[in-house]
């Protein structure tokens, strides 16, 4: 599957489907779609799908790495999101673990909600994520500031 000595960005991606992998078990299996939603995402990566479900049946094994950088932070919250959504059914589950993951992402508590439900109604009605991301700015503050000075 991969060498011994993995790059950075390898390790964030097999982590990031990691955490997506995580959220479509929350409610108790993984859907076809969700797993397809899965490979997407690694193969928008450079990963094979087969690397992908290895990946997702091996959970366990892997290490996560969590992004260094507030943009990578809001892209994995929102594949996270995406995916959530990806069944059709919003399971409270699925909702919890997200907002979870959001605060473990380095997100502020207090906005974790507002964040998820943010990009929820965004993807549902079809806004492309950058749009999300640029709207989402005006209250997000990751534990610092952006060099450029806005909280993402």
């Amino acid at each position: 599957m991969f060498g011994f000595f993995e790059n950075e960005q390898t390790k964030k991606v097999k982590s990031h489907l990691m955490n997506l992998a995580a959220l479509a078990k929350a409610d108790g299996h993984i859907d076809e779609r969700e797993m397809n939603f899965i490979v997407a995402v690694g193969k928008k990566n450079g990963m094979r799908a087969d690397d992908v479900r290895s990946i997702v049946a091996n959970s366990g094994t892997i290490n996560l790495v969590l992004p260094d950088n507030d943009s990578e932070r809001f892209d994995q919250i929102f594949d996270l999101v995406d995916m959530m959504l990806a069944d059709g059914i919003v399971d409270d589950h699925e909702m919890d673990f997200c907002i979870g993951m959001a605060e473990k992402l380095g997100f502020r508590k207090a906005i974790v909600g507002v964040l998820v439900r943010k990009i929820s109604v965004g993807v549902k009605d079809g806004l492309p994520r950058e749009q999300i991301k640029t709207e989402s700015e005006s209250f997000l503050n990751y534990n610092g500031t952006h060099p450029n000075g806005s909280g993402l």
